[in-house]
């Protein structure tokens, strides 16, 4: 569940399209011409690393920020000369959840179907529907302050869907609530996108991107990589993965990232992940290397969604530092 393919792209139609959209603050390039169509019903996952541009996309999307140059669409309406209109059909939640922890759960939903405009006849039924959703039905008088993370996060989610909006923002949702939370929250996020509701997510839990159905990867301003977890997992890394189960795996780390041929080494829960070349041309050395270490296993392995996201950002830094190398 959750990972589409492109047959499913090609077949609906577009609810959100970036067009060479560009944000610039001076002469510093926070958006660079980013292009991208995301469909109707789709989750899209948004990855990069903090400063990458995900939040001013973002803003631009939500028609809080003016783009610089390019065009955007958000349900078909102009980024640019409609935002006002646009944020009267998008949702949005962050991950402080938005929401007034003084006020009761009750009066949390009663202030945002007034921010919403909910029409009076219709109030009701969206209140028992977001207290439905959220799992809240007899938690209707409890200050929201004194709710768990998880409830929380439920709430705020129902209040940003209170206007039935037909695109979704939500950036890094799941931040800070535990692992049962996080998946039972995104079972609400596939009941959501199955009635036809964009999804665009922003997360920096490799392991969430995967529920996602296409990422796209930005970096420095700039889209690096689109596609399914799947696609960009098979066939954007040119770079092979070892793993490594072995004793003392951070002292482990440190020797074999001294070896030639070895691109990168990180930690993933008590293995190391080797990137390099050619995987099978340094398995001696990585077991010559680690020879008064406990070594359990040398073994070539998928990549990882990480691994190809450290090798893509790696690849790019290469070209560029070459490229100032030529320069000189």
């Amino acid at each position: 569940m959750g990972q589409g393919s492109d047959q499913k792209q090609m077949t609906r139609e577009a609810s959100v399209i970036l067009d060479r959209l560009t944000k610039r603050f001076g002469d510093f390039v926070a958006v660079g011409g980013i292009s991208l169509e995301v469909a109707r019903g789709e989750i899209f996952g948004f990855l990069g690393p903090n400063g990458a541009g995900k939040s001013t996309t973002i803003r631009m999307l939500c028609g809080l920020l003016s783009p610089t140059s390019g065009t955007g669409t958000v349900a078909g309406l102009d980024i640019g000369t409609q935002a006002e209109k646009v944020k009267q059909h998008i949702g949005y939640m962050s991950q402080k959840f938005s929401l007034y922890e003084d006020l009761t759960v009750e009066e949390n939903i009663d202030f945002f179907s007034g921010i919403y405009r909910i029409p009076g006849d219709k109030k009701a039924a969206r209140k028992a529907w977001v207290l439905q959703m959220a799992g809240l039905l007899d938690k209707g008088k409890t200050r929201t302050g004194l709710l768990p993370a998880g409830w929380k996060q439920r709430l705020s989610l129902g209040c940003a869907l209170l206007h039935e909006p037909p695109v979704l923002f939500l950036d890094e949702p799941t931040s800070g609530v535990d692992p049962a939370s996080r998946r039972s929250f995104w079972d609400l996020i596939y009941d959501t996108a199955g009635r036809g509701v964009t999804i665009f997510v922003t997360t920096h839990y490799m392991e969430e991107a995967e529920y996602c159905d296409r990422l796209g990867l930005i970096y420095r301003g700039e889209l690096v990589a689109v596609g399914t977890p799947g696609e960009l997992k098979g066939h954007l890394m040119s770079d092979q993965v070892l793993r490594v189960s072995c004793s003392s795996p951070q002292e482990a780390l440190e020797r074999l990232a001294a070896l030639p041929g070895i691109r990168d080494v990180a930690l993933f829960g008590r293995d190391l992940h080797v990137v390099t070349p050619d995987a099978e041309a340094i398995v001696p050395e990585v077991r010559k290397a680690l020879a008064s270490f406990q070594v359990d296993a040398v073994e070539r392995i998928s990549p990882s969604l990480e691994d190809v996201f450290v090798s893509i950002i790696e690849a790019r830094d290469r070209a560029e530092g070459a490229q100032r190398e030529v320069r000189r």
